[in-house]
């Protein structure tokens, strides 16, 4: 099926955007010329692609398409060049909340020639989104290709559980123990968030479900478990002087949770994105823990 580039492109630009008035704007069309495009493209593929609202939405299909006319974009500028007076071509990408906060800005700066579009999701379901064709390339935990992709290793992740030494002293006084461990308020990215439980596993061989507050931010969480909120796995570069300053303690030295991360690119943006990769690969080297952990 031979789909119309600028029915696509008002597609994308609604969905990048948020609505029909600022894509028209974007693109230097009016309002009634969007709605055209994409009403002609949404019978021309059978089915709704823009959930109107505020801000605009898109169905599967409709992110789906959106993420095509981006990716084809992209190719486009990396085969003709990207003009001075030009947009940079946009890139989608799903990575971890800690991975962002920790060592991924950097390689992205850089690339300055490209636009960025995050998605944020844990390590373990980040792949999901390349395999829903939602995002071409992505940060994951799972080493395992999704389908269409390449996979390469980049390191892992390490991490302590940490907590106030006013917290250790309240709730491990009598050590940190699976009956402890059991009682004392844990803190938890989201839902998907395995860390803490992973490490309660190895330091117990327990399944335990302590109290546990949910809290969706890196920075947030290394704060929460410095004010005594909570324990929780925290990524080693975000507390380390933490620990070094005695802000934070660990709750055992001699287990760390190492977390292996993989990037993830669609084999057909790979050549287009080679010089991100080169990037991502770089900045990994040197903020993640290489070879055996």
């Amino acid at each position: 099926m031979q789909l119309d580039s600028a029915q696509l492109t008002a597609l994308a630009s609604i969905l990048r955007l948020g609505s029909f008035d600022a894509a028209a704007a974007a693109l230097g069309v009016t309002p009634s010329a969007i709605s055209q495009r994409v009403k002609a493209l949404e019978d021309r593929v059978g089915t709704t692609l823009v959930l109107r609202g505020q801000p605009c939405t898109g169905t599967p299909t409709g992110q789906r398409l959106a993420k095509h006319a981006e990716d084809v974009a992209l190719l486009e500028a990396r085969a003709l060049g990207v003009s001075g007076n030009t947009s940079p071509p946009r890139l989608r990408l799903a990575v971890p909340a800690d991975v962002l906060a920790t060592w991924l800005i950097p390689a992205l700066a850089q690339i300055p020639d490209m636009l960025f579009d995050l998605v944020i999701d844990d390590q373990d379901t980040s792949a999901d989104w390349l395999r829903r064709g939602e995002v071409s390339a992505a940060v994951t935990g799972q080493a395992r290709a999704a389908p269409g992709c390449d996979v390469l290793a980049l390191g892992a992740l390490r991490y302590h559980a940490t907590a106030s030494p006013a917290y250790v002293e309240r709730w491990f006084a009598d050590g940190v123990t699976a009956e402890t461990l059991a009682r004392a308020p844990m803190l938890t990215f989201n839902r998907k968030d395995q860390l803490q439980g992973r490490w309660l596993m190895q330091k117990t061989g327990q399944r335990l479900t302590p109290p546990s507050h949910h809290l969706p931010s890196s920075h947030g969480f290394v704060t929460a478990a410095r004010e005594g909120l909570g324990w929780g796995m925290n990524p080693a570069p975000l507390v380390t002087e933490d620990m070094e300053m005695g802000r934070l303690v660990s709750l055992d030295d001699a287990l760390p949770l190492g977390v292996p991360l993989y990037w993830q690119v669609a084999r057909i943006m790979a050549p287009a994105l080679a010089p991100l990769t080169a990037a991502i690969r770089a900045a990994a080297r040197e903020a993640l823990v290489q070879g055996p952990r």
